[in-house]
């Protein structure tokens, strides 16, 4: 399985090529500036952020506060685009760390004490709900599961 840790700084690989911490993937065709700001947000903080918390944060790099509506649907297009996932426990949005094709299942490991979050996938995880599904003649649209738990920073500190 590989697992991508979000505690500290290191080179991270995403779609295929290598990042820094706070780095962003130069943007596919139809990455805006504003999908593009919201985009370098996320990588920056490396923490899930709601809408309205990047509107907070939209507002007080710019005079203008963007429209919800706005900010919505430039988050919509970058999950399409696999470079931002959607917590939907959290109802909360972060960077893609883990460079995998949109299609891969992607379990997020969240800690419940720091908030820290982890992506990981493997093929036994993608042949196992490839199989379930197949078997139930059900068609995944998503893939994600989200785990609650504490991490295991959090646990050696207790």
């Amino acid at each position: 399985m590989t697992v991508n840790h979000d505690h500290g700084t290191h080179s991270q690989t995403h779609h295929g090529h290598d990042h820094g911490p706070g780095d962003t993937c130069l943007a596919p065709a139809g990455l805006t500036p504003a999908r593009q700001r919201i985009l370098d947000l996320l990588t920056a903080t490396q923490k899930p952020l709601g809408a309205y918390d990047l509107i907070d944060q939209l507002a007080s790099t710019n005079a203008k506060r963007p429209a919800p509506i706005s900010v919505y649907r430039a988050l919509d297009y970058l999950v399409d685009q696999g470079l931002v996932h959607r917590l939907a426990s959290r109802n909360a949005f972060l960077a893609c760390r883990h460079g995998h094709a949109a299609s891969e299942p992607v379990v997020f490991l969240i800690c419940d004490t720091c908030g820290a979050v982890s992506e990981a996938t493997s093929a036994e995880m993608r042949e196992s709900l490839d199989s379930t599904s197949s078997r139930l003649g059900f068609r995944a649209r998503s893939r994600v599961i989200e785990l609650a738990g504490e991490c295991a920073q959090c646990q050696a500190a207790a």
